[in-house]
């Protein structure tokens, strides 16, 4: 299966010379964003059994090109209703009414704002569970992929944190 997911950089190495390690270590399947300053971001298209072995292989390939890179973020994980919408295919209109309608049994955010932010294997989880919108399989495992990876890195940040 092709499962196509994001993963964002903190580098110390120079952006032209990353992008050539990258591409001799087999990242060629990646679209390499570098908008900000010692920031990378690579959105890939990797064949793989399962979204985890996807995200994992394409982990271990920028890790092995960039000595010192430090993954900030892996998506998609954290979603606003119009992510959410995007992917399933529905308007975000409809979402919207979706979560309003069934405010009790919708998934709380982590982040109630301005804009509201949620895990998105969890809304998949809740939609999956009504039944009444067609999620698709691929997607829910590669939102648990990148949502366990995610948990993985915010841990390893407080544990630092905590011995320093």
């Amino acid at each position: 299966m092709e499962f196509e997911f994001t993963l964002r950089f903190q580098l110390t190495d120079q952006i032209d010379d990353a992008i050539e390690r990258l591409g001799a270590a087999g990242c060629t399947d990646a679209l390499i964003g570098a908008g900000v300053a010692g920031k990378l971001s690579m959105t890939f298209n990797r064949e793989a059994i399962t979204a985890q072995e996807a995200v994992r292989s394409a982990l271990n390939d920028v890790f092995q090109a960039l000595q010192g890179a430090e993954l900030i973020e892996a998506a998609p994980d954290l979603v606003g209703l119009t992510d959410i919408a995007d992917l399933i295919g529905v308007s975000r209109q409809n979402m919207r009414k979706l979560m309003l309608s069934h405010s009790p049994q919708f998934p709380r955010p982590i982040h109630d704002g301005k804009t509201s932010l949620w895990h998105l294997s969890d809304v998949l989880e809740w939609l999956n569970q009504r039944g009444s919108t067609r999620v698709n399989p691929e997607l829910s495992e590669l939102a648990r992929a990148t949502l366990q990876l995610n948990l993985q890195q915010m841990l390893q940040r407080y544990a630092e944190c905590l011995k320093g």
